[in-house]
């Protein structure tokens, strides 16, 4: 069994961690006091190839693989969660989405534009009234003259405000539950296509969150994704990269943690001494990196299998799960750690703090999770 990286995945990853050394961390605080989307900061990940990373070569897309992935995704969001979710929502989700089951006319009139950066994308599957019982969705699609009308909202979307595309889950076929749900592509100008007021959050204060609201919005009937009734079987596909991506956050925002730890750790002294030479500190920030590196390893097992072809459900969800309960309690231990000093905005483990939270409930709780675990582990349908 080989744990090391090839060269290319070592110099995807040092250009990441380039990136987010230079572009984010102590730059992106002033974004996250007014919550404000970092535009220019987005707009620079595109040349990188960052905004289609997963995406093929011959749909303008770097081609890399689920490994490199979420090498990028962690070094990311080390660096901030805001851009890091940006970035991996848009390629997740929404492009991959396009990319995977649609037809190879939307692809060519979609992908290109999403994979190089030139328009951010987003996708709709959560409701007001249904989220971890995703099949529950009530968002309408009628054919209506040759058109499909949709009306009904989502909420909670990732680059609802800022993007120009949108993937949107809808029912066509109520008697039919998750088999009656359909996949539209929906462009900003669709007729009766809108989108609320920027969410106020707890964290990720620099990413745009909100809802997608349709009121009789008009959708070509060729923007329909794949086979009328397929789109929550390819909503559950595409969950399996967003929930590795989600694991890579957690990575991500854990190791900052635990960043941010050792740095006040050398620099703080109490009672003569540093705060790194106290044993109980010692044997917290061993435990802390411990853990890091275990959500690391399971992030890429994930990765991995999603690369080889093989089922990556279940890996992707233990990643994630672990990853996402790692990256909460290495902030609130960080934030323990600077004391005082961890409760205001001048330090940065407040802002992981605040955005260490959504990793246990985006792309599926943790509670979800679990039960995704033990269905496996149990064989139960």
């Amino acid at each position: 069994m080989d744990f090391d990286l090839t060269p290319e995945q070592y110099q995807v990853r040092d250009v990441a961690r380039q990136f987010a050394e230079a572009e984010l961390g102590d730059k992106i605080a002033p974004f996250d006091e007014r919550n404000e989307f970092p535009h220019e900061i987005v707009a620079k990940l595109g040349p990188l190839g960052f905004l289609g990373a997963i995406i093929p070569e011959e749909l303008g897309g770097a081609g890399l693989d689920y490994v490199s992935y979420a090498l990028i995704v962690e070094e990311l969001c080390r660096g901030d969660a805001s851009v890091g979710i940006t970035m991996w929502a848009h390629n997740s989700l929404c492009t991959n989405h396009i990319a995977s089951f649609a037809s190879p006319e939307l692809r060519r009139k979609y992908v290109p534009d999403l994979a190089s950066g030139k328009v951010l994308g987003a996708w709709g599957l959560t409701e007001p009234g249904s989220g971890s019982d995703a099949a529950a969705l009530a968002t309408r699609a009628e054919l209506r003259d040759g058109r499909w009308v949709l009306n009904g909202s989502k909420a909670f979307i990732t680059n609802a405000s800022v993007a120009a595309t949108a993937v949107v889950m809808a029912r066509t076929d109520p008697a039919r539950r998750s088999h009656g749900i359909s996949a539209f592509v929906l462009d900003r100008s669709t007729p009766g296509f809108t989108r609320g007021k920027p969410y106020r959050k707890l964290g990720l204060h620099a990413s745009d969150t909100a809802e997608l609201i349709f009121e009789d919005a008009r959708v070509p009937t060729e923007n329909l994704i794949g086979e009328r009734g397929d789109g929550f079987v390819q909503a559950m596909k595409v969950l399996e990269g967003g929930r590795i991506a989600m694991a890579a956050m957690g990575v991500g925002i854990a190791q900052a943690a635990v960043d941010q730890a050792v740095k006040y750790m050398k620099q703080r002294s109490a009672f003569g001494r540093t705060l790194a030479e106290f044993n109980g500190l010692q044997g917290m920030i061993a435990e802390l990196a411990t853990e890091v590196e275990v959500a690391r390893l399971l992030t890429l097992r994930a990765a991995h299998l999603k690369d080889s072809g093989r089922p990556a459900m279940h890996a992707a969800a233990m990643a994630k799960v672990f990853s996402s309960e790692a990256a909460m309690k290495a902030a609130t231990k960080a934030v323990q750690i600077h004391g005082g000093a961890g409760y205001i905005t001048e330090f940065p483990v407040e802002r992981i703090f605040r955005d260490a939270k959504l990793t246990e409930i985006g792309e599926g709780t943790s509670e979800i999770q679990r039960l995704v675990i033990a269905r496996e582990i149990l064989q139960l349908t």
